[in-house]
């Protein structure tokens, strides 16, 4: 049995993750960058084979991306930064938890986007159990 690292977050992580979440599909765009969806809508981006650091990519709500970016460890997102997106490209730096926490957000405004109809086709939003 292999012990989870508790800082970083790994492509295989962000899979175990995020991939079974309603709705979700995966993609590879842009040579290796692994794309996660929900309703054909990206909400996380990784390099699939930890290229570039493990950098993780996503969107983040409107109020908190100049906060997010003034961290040591975050950029706006190149290409997407006008859409919100920032780009954690030390992820090392930071908690697992807190991680996978940008990811669910990331997923959970995404998903708030979509048609209502669709929304209420995807059942209840998933949750990241609290780590000990």
């Amino acid at each position: 049995m292999t012990r989870q690292a508790k800082h970083g977050l790994s492509a295989a992580q962000l899979d175990a993750l995020c991939g079974h979440w309603p709705g979700v599909s995966r993609d590879t765009k842009w040579g290796v960058d692994r794309v996660f969806s929900v309703g054909s809508k990206m909400f996380a981006v990784m390099p699939s084979d930890g290229s570039e650091g493990g950098r993780l990519s996503c969107k983040v709500a409107d109020q908190r991306f100049l906060e997010l970016t003034d961290q040591p460890g975050i950029i706006p997102a190149p290409y997407l930064a006008r859409a919100h997106w920032i780009s954690i490209v030390e992820p090392q730096r930071f908690a697992t938890a807190e991680l996978e926490a940008f990811v669910l957000d990331a997923y959970t405004l995404v998903r708030a986007k979509l048609t209502k109809k669709l929304q209420a086709a995807l059942g209840p939003l998933p949750t990241v159990k609290a780590r000990k």
